[in-house]
């Protein structure tokens, strides 16, 4: 039996639970929001690093069909992408590369290890199925290993609710894009399951610019399964499982040396299949004071590109995750987390394995003062021994004001790919062999206050982060640590709650990130931010305006990439208590921009739909 057939049969097993509804009569209320990235347990306000949680509710609020674009609201974040629907789109945290920045779905890493630098390409991830999405900034490789040299973006899957029940949508909008999808839940004492279809089918706008004279639009078409389910054990013990596979196609176009950003229209078409999943086990000991945690991950991606019809590319790998982690509850002021991990990735016929120990402590001396720290060893089989250390606090210094601090180191062993990447046009036969991980270390402090009514919250972070022996590819070398990277900058974050019906909030980031000898990054801004105008009256009707800035970019060829200004327009209406009436406006003032040099965005499009829950 193959690994991929064991995890879609622990899913199985995990999804046997009975379904009888359990009556409850006691309220259900919502506790302190726990950092699932901490690995802590932390709550919001206990965690050191700067942290930006985008919930459920932000997610339908704003109606984001894609995580890209509701990850690309939280402060410092910046995203690319080469086209709409289906492209290759990339998120970096203040400054740091996509490939830097390590992507966990329900705790398990799925980055793609076929990868040029081992990233994760965020233009397919539909929002349907998450709960949660957590963006911790700054090194976490203490906490996760290696990949997280420039923070994490860890995405939580929708949990069960009690009693039967589920959803259905629907929407329909430009370029003849018709997105659906339903789910089946129930959760009681012996246990949960989840059940969920999604879809999203659309003709496209064409990648190369229209602008440039590129008429051919370049379809996407993606279907997701996800099923996820537990069974609640004797003596506190938890068995879960969760299964998310995807398929999608998406058409882009070719390359053109004489035109803008080197696109033009052309038949090219990609392939995509991807099988993320994981089997995990809960087992309290000496009533509940060590906690046990043992996780079985697993992903695969494969790939195939054709070209008029031929297959021009193919890739095929997968990454295999075994860890424990023990969390020992010492007393209220002393908590010891301690683990081991391995990780095994193969790309095509090569292989690399890292195994990883890693010890947490959070000491709480007074109950408004965190303070955390961790170290790391991991140990690759190709690169040695890398240890990495952090340190944190949190201090609510008054129930209004919160200060938090963070120091972190973070490393990066060079992809599969680069390892073994023979470049023949450089005159070499064979890959470098001197290749050495990337590492980082990084610094912020910031302050956090909220009005003693509530009604306002503000906030303020400074960051500074440098990273060395970044890879990058030589014409002499081939893939070779040739790069310096410095960082820094200023996050900003605010909300007014004016009335009871209405909400501003807004964020903005200004990040100076230069090379070795002073050049700007490319493709990344030195200013950014969002502005969100929430309406939500007593009665059936609520909308959102958001309106997004993303200044000047230096392109690749050195070039400037004009900045831009989007605004966006959401709103609901509730038909009933289980049936809603939704849309959008995008891009309302049809602006002409480009996120990548060469390549298009939608002009003034929208979309409505129908939502029913059960």
């Amino acid at each position: 039996m193959s690994y991929k057939t064991a995890l879609l049969c622990a899913g199985a097993i995990g999804l046997a639970t009975p379904v009888i509804a359990q009556d409850t009569t006691e309220d259900t209320r919502l506790g302190p929001i726990v950092v699932e990235g901490s690995r802590l347990g932390q709550t919001a306000t206990e965690v050191g690093s700067s942290v930006s949680i985008i919930s459920e509710e932000d997610l339908e609020k704003l109606d984001f069909d894609f995580a890209l674009d509701a990850i690309a609201s939280a402060p410092g974040v910046t995203i690319n992408s080469n086209g709409a629907f289906g492209g290759s789109a990339s998120v970096r945290i203040r400054g740091a590369s996509s490939d830097q920045t390590l992507v966990l779905i329900d705790g398990v890493p799925v980055n793609d290890p076929t990868g040029t630098g081992g990233g994760y390409n965020f233009a397919r991830l539909d929002t349907a199925n998450i709960a949660r999405i957590e963006v911790l900034k700054g090194p976490q490789s203490t906490l996760w290993g290696t990949d997280a040299i420039g923070g994490v973006v860890s995405i939580t899957t929708k949990q069960p609710d009690p009693g039967l029940g589920g959803s259905v949508f629907a929407d329909y909008g430009s370029f003849n894009t018709f997105r659906g999808g339903a789910s089946i839940e129930n959760a009681n004492d012996f246990g949960d399951f989840r059940l969920a279809a999604n879809g999203i089918s659309t003709d496209g706008i064409s990648k190369a610019d229209e602008a440039n004279g590129n008429t051919e639009d370049d379809g996407y078409d993606s279907t997701t399964l996800s099923a996820k389910g537990g069974l609640n054990l004797p003596k506190d013990i938890r068995l879960d499982a969760n299964v998310l596979w995807n398929d999608t196609e998406s058409e882009f176009d070719s390359f053109s040396g004489g035109a803008q950003g080197s696109v033009a229209d052309g038949d090219e078409v990609n392939q995509t299949e991807t099988l993320n999943g994981n089997l995990s086990l809960k087992a309290p000991l000496f009533d509940g004071r060590l906690e046990n945690l043992l996780v079985l991950g697993y992903s695969d991606i494969t790939r195939e590109n054709f070209t008029d019809g031929n297959q021009s590319y193919y890739a095929e790998g997968d990454r295999k995750l075994y860890r424990y982690q023990g969390t020992l509850n010492i007393n209220d002021m002393n908590t010891f987390a301690f683990g081991a991990e391995r990780e095994d990735t193969s790309s095509g016929d090569a292989e690399a394995t890292i195994d990883g120990l890693f010890a947490l402590y959070e000491f709480k001396p007074v109950s408004e003062l965190t303070l955390t720290g961790g170290v790391r060893m991991d140990d690759h089989d190709s690169f040695g021994s890398e240890t990495t250390a952090r340190l944190a606090a949190a201090w609510s210094l008054t129930d209004q004001v919160t200060i938090r601090s963070s120091w972190g180191q973070g490393f990066k062993a060079p992809s599969i790919f680069q390892t073994t990447y023979v470049c023949t046009f450089c005159g070499l036969t064979e890959p470098n062999s001197d290749l050495q991980p990337e590492t980082s270390e990084a610094f912020d402090v910031g302050v956090e206050w909220r009005s003693t009514d509530g009604r306002a919250t503000a906030g303020i972070t400074f960051f500074d982060q440098e990273t060395e022996n970044m890879i990058d590819f030589s014409f002499t070398e081939g893939y070779d640590n040739i790069a310096f990277v410095d960082s820094q900058g200023v996050e900003l974050m605010g909300a007014y709650q004016f009335t009871d019906w209405l909400n501003v909030s807004a964020n903005y980031a200004y990040i100076d990130a230069t090379d070795g000898d002073g050049n700007a990054l490319t493709r990344l801004p030195e200013q950014s931010g969002d502005i969100t105008v929430s309406v939500d009256p007593d009665g059936p009707f609520s909308g959102n305006v958001l309106v997004r800035y993303n200044g000047d970019e230096t392109n690749t060829d050195g070039t400037t990439l004009d900045g831009w200004t989007r605004v966006d327009l959401t709103g609901s209406y509730a038909l009933s208590e289980s049936v809603e009436l939704y849309g959008r406006v995008e891009n309302l003032f049809d602006e002409e921009y480009q996120q990548i040099l060469g390549y298009g965005t939608p002009g003034l499009s929208g979309s409505v739909g129908l939502r029913l829950r059960y």
